[in-house]
């Protein structure tokens, strides 16, 4: 399988979609109520819940479709860019993935269905009760973090390629590149 020097509409498709999803997680998540021992699964929590659970359906195609499309870094890249592209690119997935699974196992901890769309119903990660599915919330809420200070790096990347480099990385996921 050969790679393309630049993302198709698909992947652009994916790529700002989870933008979005994780700009809306983001924001519901820093509104929501804390979640403690009487915490209901409605309003604010129940949104949180949804949108996870659409982060991790659109994240898996999109990893998929990045398997089965792929595109090669730009040529005239250093070791150490490819190095570093490369490794927060796998680490973003990784984190995104990991925090849905964390977060649908904490939820059903709490005794709490997790639906994708509303209305299919998630097998559950972890029995009601569970001590590990504590732990997984509590991890899911360190990983906020380090997902938030990776996407930073993933941005700051494209804004160096941008302003510094001048080169056409940050435009390859544009919409409106019509390169292939």
């Amino acid at each position: 399988m050969t790679a393309r020097k630049s993302y198709g509409a698909i992947a652009k498709i994916f790529h700002w979609l989870i933008f979005l999803l994780l700009a809306a997680q983001y924001a519901v998540g820093s509104i929501m109520p804390h979640i403690g021992r009487g915490t209901r699964n409605e309003g604010w929590v129940n949104w949180h819940l949804s949108i996870g659970a659409a982060i991790l359906f659109v994240i898996l195609l999109r990893l998929i479709w990045r398997l089965l499309f792929p595109v090669a870094l730009p040529a005239g890249m250093t070791g150490w860019e490819t190095m570093l592209a490369r490794a927060t690119h796998l680490i973003l997935y990784a984190l995104v993935l990991v925090m849905t699974l964390l977060g649908w196992a904490a939820a059903n901890a709490r005794g709490w269905d997790v639906k994708l769309f509303g209305a299919v119903t998630l097998p559950a990660l972890a029995p009601n009760g569970s001590d590990w599915g504590h732990e997984a919330g509590d991890i899911h809420n360190v990983l906020v973090y380090v997902l938030l200070g990776f996407i930073i790096l993933h941005v700051a990347g494209a804004l160096y390629h941008y302003f510094i480099l001048r080169d056409r990385v940050l435009q390859r996921m544009l919409p409106a590149d019509g390169a292939s």
